[in-house]
């Protein structure tokens, strides 16, 4: 592969972003960082209430993201956000400008099933519809690709690896 770059991993929540991102980083050979670690404790609040966030509450996670991939631009790196809107993409992008988006896709029916077996998570399924409404796909014009999450963790790295090699990752 070429230079690292810092790979988003991205999508709605229960598309196995926790879970893809140690495997793809470590089949890159770079660092991990999970991006809900990067939220401020009153995000996690309102989103295990059940509330989703504003626009509002996800400028400084998304500007604390972006500045994980800026100090990695070099290195390179992978980092889960949902990165669900164009802006917030745009967002990352300003910050770090290399960086690009694998998009984990899936049946809405197989993310809710997931979600509801996962032990210790703040995000409820009730959140489920309002990430979904607020998805925007890549553009043709954005650096990345989508990769369909069903299958083994493992066969969803293997697609997204081969994806990255698509974009000259």
């Amino acid at each position: 592969m070429s230079t690292p770059r810092v790979v988003v991993l991205m999508g709605v929540a229960g598309t196995s972003k926790t879970t893809i991102g140690p495997l793809l980083s470590a089949a890159l050979g770079v660092p991990y960082a999970e991006g809900d670690d990067f939220h401020p404790a009153a995000n996690i609040a309102r989103m295990s209430a059940g509330t989703p966030l504003e626009d509002a509450d996800r400028w400084p996670w998304l500007d604390a993201i972006g500045r994980w991939a800026h100090e990695r631009a070099d290195r390179g790196g992978v980092v889960s956000c949902s990165a669900l809107k164009r802006s917030y993409r745009d967002r990352l992008r300003a910050e770090a400008p290399g960086v690009v988006f694998v998009h984990l896709t899936g049946d809405r029916e197989l993310i809710e099933k997931r979600m509801a077996e996962r032990k210790g998570h703040f995000m409820p399924t009730a959140l489920l519809d309002s990430q979904f409404a607020a998805l925007q796909p890549l553009g043709p014009d954005e650096a990345g690709a989508a990769v369909d999450i069903s299958g083994t963790p493992e066969d969803i790295t293997g697609r997204a690896v081969a994806a990255l090699r698509g974009i000259g990752q």
